[in-house]
């Protein structure tokens, strides 16, 4: 059984050209900057620097464990730049990729507190299998000279170019963006077999809003559509509670997929840390324990001014 849980969940992430094969996230909202390259804040000499990690269906073999690193911060009045990186590993490190990109970002004053950004993304992605561990159900090792010798081990590199815009203000946004244009193919046709692997375009739509409930509780809805060529349409809605700028609460629904609990507590202003427990909803929930994702979020002054910015609501 657990080979065949490892082939599946390799086919469906990693070498079909009918999945959605980006990384995802149930704290997209903190992990903007990774998503759409047009996101910005405004807010000068402060740099944004996140963790987030998670581990996908915990309890199945060779389940995705992803991890990324991102770092934002304004240059200029109206230019914002970014850099994330993110590794994804599917199986026991048989599909290992590596994502580093540098985002750029232009922003128009429309009035005193709505902005417009245009973004753009360029990047490489590391894309790396090793087979030489995978055991097939009729007991056959994959890399032996037994079997099929088109399958080899892939060690290569792409690159990466995206877009969005991202119309925001101090209390919501909406953002519209692809952060990859390029079909970039992990196999490639060969002795008249057919190339699967090739990456389809990513369209994310998001929108949040904060709502003053009152002088201590803010609320947070949060919005994202995912939409990817011969897949089904990602539909991931939150609700978040920010409780006396400190303590963080919510629930949110990926529908088809899973539904997660949220919790997060600002240490101190400049200092934020999250968790995030996924519930699958569908058959694959038979064969793991559930998703875990943890987050940390880091202000730090670049002009050690004294000045603190506000607990960050998105």
């Amino acid at each position: 059984m657990k080979t065949y849980i490892l082939i599946s969940l390799f086919l469906i992430f990693s070498f079909t050209s009918y999945s959605q094969q980006d990384a995802q996230y149930t704290q997209y909202m903190y992990n903007m900057g990774v998503v759409n390259p047009a996101y910005a804040t405004s807010t000068e000499d402060i740099m944004n620097i996140g963790l987030i990690h998670r581990s996908q269906w915990v309890g199945a073999f060779g389940a995705p464990r992803t991890g990324s690193l991102f770092i934002h911060t304004p240059i200029k009045e109206n230019m914002e730049i970014g850099l994330s990186f993110i590794n994804d590993q599917i199986g026991e490190d048989i599909v290992n990729e590596n994502f580093i990109s540098g985002d750029f970002a232009y922003i128009l004053n429309l009035n005193e507190s709505l902005k417009l950004s245009f973004g753009i993304k360029a990047g490489v992605n590391f894309f790396n299998t090793d087979f030489s561990g995978l055991t097939l159900p009729d007991g056959t090792i994959v890399g032996s000279n037994s079997f099929d010798p088109n399958v080899n081990n892939i060690n290569r590199a792409f690159l990466n170019i995206g877009a969005g815009t991202f119309l925001f203000s101090e209390k919501y946004y909406i953002g519209l963006s692809v952060p990859n244009f390029l079909n970039n193919k992990h196999l490639k046709n060969r002795n008249g077999i057919s190339s699967v692997g090739e990456e389809e375009l990513h369209f994310f739509l998001t929108s949040g809003y904060v709502f003053d409930i009152s002088n201590s509780v803010k609320f947070k809805p949060a919005v994202m559509l995912k939409a990817v060529n011969s897949a089904p349409l990602s539909f991931d809605l939150s609700a978040n509670f920010l409780i006396q700028e400190k303590f963080t609460v919510g629930i949110s629904h990926r529908f088809d997929d899973s539904l997660s609990a949220l919790a997060g507590f600002q240490i101190t202003p400049d200092l934020k840390i999250g968790y995030a427990y996924d519930y699958t909803t569908t058959n694959l929930g038979d064969y793991n324990s559930g998703t875990h994702e943890l987050f940390v979020l880091f202000n730090l002054n670049l002009a050690n001014n004294g000045i603190e910015k506000s607990p960050r609501f998105f």
